[in-house]
């Protein structure tokens, strides 16, 4: 039996090998009305691997609302649309937010057929702890504004999680490295599923080397893992809440500062205000 009528379906599909294709996700993608896809050209090998024929249309980040639009007349008239990226989960640093959005805010069900994640897999096999960490996706691009980015996450905890272009990765882990520490803990996770996997542990500055050192690392997908900040003495703030006590302190008394700043950061109210006697 086929999936439910009007329903918006986001699809994961393979991050590289095809086998890990669910097999829910290959009977919604045969028996929907319309499959949009991030790249419709991408999409014809899995199509092809799977003998999926339904219709597909193009939806990407650059896609205007005419085209959102279409795919919401598409469910108006209680027609089935499957949404895919070019590879993992649809969302995850992919297109499909705004569909998403639109959809459920019209009423529409929008279903999840789980499946491969890259950063997911990544982390369940790197050796960095998993129990708390932050999926930062891709860091800016120009070198200015990625050491601010590195810099807002240098004193969290959790182990922080990046996706990265190949043509970037060295110049990104050689920042890391100078902001987070080059002793800090890292992993890089390349071609996760697909035939050259490699997934290598060391310091940043180590890492770097090493991937400067072998041109073959800076080649394909690539996922970089950075084990948190060491857990801070309670007489310490993270950089961000001393940052915010230091302009409130400029024009509170420490007391009213450190209730304000506790109701933005989530810190204690009473390490806040200790802090701030400290600095005296």
């Amino acid at each position: 039996m086929g999936p439910d009528q009007a329903l918006l379906y986001i699809v994961a599909t393979p991050i590289g090998n095809l086998a890990d294709m669910v097999p829910r996700a290959v009977e919604v993608l045969q028996c929907a009305d319309l499959v949009a896809a991030e790249d419709t050209r991408h999409s014809q090998r899995l199509f092809s691997h799977f003998n999926i024929d339904t219709p597909l249309m193009a939806y990407h980040d650059h896609s205007d609302d005419k085209r959102t639009g279409q795919i919401l007349q598409r469910l108006e008239q209680g027609q089935t649309v499957a949404l895919i990226s070019d590879a993992g989960t649809p969302l995850i640093s992919d297109p499909g937010y705004r569909l998403v959005r639109e959809a459920r805010e019209r009423g529409f069900r929008v279903v999840p057929i789980p499946g491969p994640c890259a950063f997911v897999a990544a982390l369940s096999a790197a050796g960095l702890p998993s129990d708390r960490f932050s999926f930062e996706g891709f860091l800016p691009a120009k070198p200015g504004q990625r050491e601010r980015a590195l810099r807002e996450l240098a004193g969290d905890t959790r182990t922080l999680v990046f996706y990265e272009a190949p043509h970037r990765v060295a110049d990104t882990l050689d920042a890391m490295g100078l902001v987070f520490g080059g002793e800090r803990e890292a992993v890089i996770a390349r071609e996760v599923s697909k035939a050259f996997e490699t997934f290598h542990l060391a310091p940043l500055k180590e890492l770097a080397e090493w991937v400067r050192a072998d041109s073959n690392q800076q080649r394909g997908e690539i996922v970089l893992l950075v084990r948190g900040a060491e857990r801070r003495r309670d007489s310490e703030l993270n950089p961000e809440a001393e940052r915010i006590m230091k302009l409130l302190l400029a024009e509170l008394p420490p007391k009213r500062a450190a209730a304000l700043a506790a109701e933005i950061t989530g810190v204690n109210k009473k390490a806040l205000y200790n802090w701030s006697l400290e600095q005296k």
